[in-house]
């Protein structure tokens, strides 16, 4: 790997880490691309190259899967978990949710069980996939 790839590589996970921080926080691609030091288009470009999926489709899985998460574990109305994950529309959640996983948060929920296991394990193992070609 040539060192030019390399500092690209260090730079999109600076930006992606950031991502997981504040993941509840609207995107803001400008943002994120002062962190990684390209343009808004070179980032988003070089994103997808790195990790397989756009910004936007990162974050929108990040968030399903805290809002996985929070509808196991936890009491919260769909609506409540849906904005404590960073949606602020409760059809755009449910849609998104619908998409990742192939059923609606309430269904989830009613399926679910909840951790008995490490949270770190549950979340490798029930992490979802990224939307197939041609999803939101």
């Amino acid at each position: 790997m040539s060192r030019a790839v390399e500092e690209s590589n260090r730079r999109m996970l600076r930006a992606r880490d950031a991502m997981d921080r504040a993941y509840t926080e609207p995107l803001d691609i400008p943002a994120l691309a002062r962190i990684a030091h390209v343009s808004p288009a070179h980032f988003i470009r070089t994103f997808r190259a790195t990790f397989g999926e756009t910004p936007h489709r990162y974050l929108q899985r990040r968030r399903v899967e805290r809002a996985m998460f929070l509808l196991r574990e936890t009491d919260k109305s769909v609506t409540e978990v849906c904005m404590t994950v960073g949606f602020s529309s409760l059809g755009t959640f449910s849609r998104t949710f619908h998409a990742i996983l192939g059923e609606s948060p309430t269904a989830y929920r009613k399926r679910a069980v909840p951790s008995v296991v490490p949270n770190c394990f549950g979340m490798a193992y029930m992490r979802p996939a990224s939307f197939p070609e041609g999803g939101p």
